[in-house]
């Protein structure tokens, strides 16, 4: 596809908001990822996507077709919450990888998924094929996953722009201090433990935010409802772990042996997920009732 810059109110665009601006359907994430691997090229040459156009700039936009997954379709059972021919909820299971990495290269739920539908968006690459976020291996609970490209780029843009509603519960160490709050502030990988990621010091990190309600307070372990504003990884662990009550069963950031109550896992379940269906527009909200091990906090 060729296209040639005209200026716009006498101002020049940068070259991935112009290309956004003539696509529509593509998010500018997605642009500026085609753009960096040199499907895009300014004038025949490689360019920046903050380069400004100047008018009558030639550019040519070449959108590669979605890459065949390679991870293999595997007979593993999913509990769906909801399926159509964009999109599939599903709850995730304690102990499932989300996706093929080094030590997990299968029996993940990119494989159930392989097997389950018929095709996945391959935006997400070879390995990632349909998955918009994810969960940690040890938490459980709701997850969406896209079929075709269009919701995988909707969907993608939803999550960026914070308007999915994420609610989890927990079970932590003792009881907050506070019986509500906001914690705010910055996540980044420790630069100690790479397996950990920790609260930092702006400008490094990124924005973190986390509402929480105690529902079942108590001395020895306490159940807290988690709303999320962000995605980062391992968010609400380190934040309950901040305010001086790890989630229990927590291998990284708590000692479990040190804990008032034993747990056979970690102790985190995304309970609700609620998002606006990326192609009919109508607004979803799935709730999923956590597995029998929180019955002792969730019958108080």
């Amino acid at each position: 596809m060729e296209l040639q810059y005209t200026p716009k109110d006498g101002e020049n665009e940068r070259l991935d908001r112009f290309i956004a601006s003539e696509l529509g359907e593509i998010s500018r994430a997605r642009i500026q990822s085609l753009i960096k691997d040199a499907h895009i090229t300014l004038n025949g040459a490689p360019a920046k996507p903050g380069r400004l156009l100047t008018c009558g700039d030639l550019i040519s936009v070449h959108i590669p077709a979605p890459v065949s997954p390679d991870a293999q379709p595997e007979d593993i059972p999913l509990e769906v919450l909801h399926e159509d021919e964009h999109i599939i909820v599903i709850n995730k299971p304690h102990g499932l990888v989300v996706h093929p990495a080094a030590g997990n290269p299968n029996g993940t739920l990119v494989n159930a998924l392989l097997h389950h539908c018929e095709s996945l968006s391959g935006i997400g690459g070879v390995e990632r094929p349909g998955i918009v976020h994810r969960l940690d291996k040890d938490t459980s609970g709701c997850m969406v996953a896209a079929k075709t490209d269009a919701a995988h780029q909707r969907l993608c843009e939803s999550f960026a722009s914070h308007q999915v509603n994420k609610i989890y519960v927990a079970i932590v160490d003792g009881c907050p201090p506070s019986l509500s709050g906001r914690i705010e502030n910055r996540i980044s990988r420790n630069p100690n433990d790479r397996q950990k990621m920790a609260i930092v010091m702006p400008p490094a990190g990124k924005p973190a935010i986390t509402e929480y309600t105690v529902n079942s307070p108590r001395g020895d372990a306490s159940l807290v409802e988690c709303r999320i504003f962000t995605g980062r990884t391992h968010q609400i662990r380190v934040h309950m772990k901040s305010l001086g009550t790890p989630i229990i069963g927590d291998p990284i950031y708590a000692r479990p042996t040190k804990q008032k109550v034993a747990a056979p896992r970690l102790m985190l379940h995304a309970w609700k997920l609620g998002f606006t269906h990326p192609v009919t527009g109508e607004e979803l909200l799935f709730e999923n009732t956590p597995p029998p091990e929180f019955n002792p906090w969730l019958d108080e």
